[in-house]
């Protein structure tokens, strides 16, 4: 007799590989649990001709995953950390985080470029992508692009782009690995808070005895750090502010861009910590970064 336990997902390729890869942990870790997938599509997603500044941010891609929840649909939802609203909810806690895929961001180029031209057209909705590769590649204009990564792929051929950045850690899960033209290190171009990890949300109250086995205490203390930085930045959904930490042993080296909206001014910077204080060291930069500017 198997224990049935239903995993939230959106319903692109991305989100349901996302959420194979929590069900065989979960199946992995408990031989009597049987994990079904349930996709269902966010507003996030039906909305693809607005920037998410305009229709709300990114709660829009949790919103109907979150009522699921709370109304016993599911048992478990899985997101990319960095699709998540700053603000957790407290009866429906984060309780495990994946290991971490590559948290770099990728440039994709359209058929026929070996490489960006002079003047390039960049595909993205990104404020924190758009400034910082326009400081690598200062000849670059943007165009908003949204979708999945295969929507967007097919936008780069059709709709005159000459490239796109996507994260590369969802390109790697589906497999897509040869598309990507130029990786950029993670101090060229500052992810986004928690880019790469997985969060396994469930509800308050609930019993999972292996849920801490799934969780990975380099990724917690990462994602603790991140997002406690952008937190104390105010950075809201729309914001260009980006945090990534690199966990090494008890070390944990945290680096952050802020971005101030009167000013348009930004300025990066990084501090090394005990992984034991994250969400401090978090808050620390925060403060130090915000008094420079």
């Amino acid at each position: 007799m198997y224990t049935v336990i239903r995993i939230g997902s959106r319903e692109s390729a991305l989100a349901v590989k996302q959420a194979e890869i929590i069900k065989e942990l979960i199946e992995r870790e408990d031989p009597a649990v049987r994990a079904e997938i349930i996709t269902m599509k966010t507003t996030g997603d039906k909305i693809l001709d607005k920037s998410l500044a305009k229709i709300g941010g990114k709660g829009l891609f949790v919103k109907e995953l979150d009522r699921a929840l709370l109304e016993g649909k599911i048992d478990l939802a899985v997101h990319s950390l960095k699709d998540m609203p700053m603000e957790e909810r407290e009866e429906l806690p984060l309780l495990a985080y994946s290991r971490r895929e590559d948290p770099r961001d990728a440039l994709l180029l359209r058929k026929g470029l070996d490489d960006l031209p002079e003047t390039p057209v960049i595909g993205t909705s990104s404020r924190r992508r758009s400034l910082q590769m326009e400081a690598l590649y200062p000849g670059c204009t943007f165009r908003g692009i949204r979708g999945n990564v295969q929507t967007r792929m097919k936008k780069l051929e059709s709709e005159g782009y000459d490239g796109t950045l996507l994260a590369a850690a969802g390109l790697k899960r589906l497999g897509m690995e040869k598309e990507i033209r130029r990786y950029f290190s993670v101090e060229e171009m500052i992810p986004a808070a928690g880019q790469g990890i997985l969060a396994v949300q469930g509800r308050r109250g609930e019993a999972y005895e292996w849920m801490e086995r799934l969780d990975c205490p380099e990724s917690r203390a990462a994602a603790l750090a991140e997002r406690q930085f952008i937190r104390a930045v105010d950075g809201g959904c729309t914001s260009p502010c980006a945090a990534h930490a690199r966990v090494e042993g008890n070390e944990l080296k945290l680096s952050g861009l802020y971005y101030d909206e009167k000013t348009g001014q930004y300025i990066k910077g990084s501090l090394c910590a005990d992984t034991g204080h994250a969400a401090h060291a978090g808050e620390k930069l925060a403060k130090e970064l915000m008094r420079l500017i």
